[in-house]
């Protein structure tokens, strides 16, 4: 699932992942909330995509600053589903 992630640098200097959809799919489950630290490898997300349950993920520790997914919600590929900077 490696190309659900994507750096980007700001100017500051900070990296942001943002983790992004990499398929259509249904939020079953939100494991984290904005503002949380998370480690890498930590469970974000469960993504139902083609009848199976994927956790996405953290690709890195940070605090999570942005989750515009809800649980029930559709989101289609490359949405983002968090960003952790």
């Amino acid at each position: 699932f490696d190309e659900y992630m994507q750096l980007a640098e700001e100017e500051s200097g900070s990296a942001e992942a943002h983790i992004t959809a990499p398929m259509p799919g249904l939020v079953v489950k939100v494991m984290v909330a904005e503002g949380d630290e998370v480690e890498a490898g930590q469970g974000l997300l469960v993504l139902e995509a083609m009848k199976m349950q994927n956790e996405i993920p953290a690709p890195g520790a940070g605090t999570v600053v942005s989750l515009p997914v809800r649980e029930g919600g559709k989101v289609m590929t490359g949405d983002t589903l968090a960003v952790i900077e």
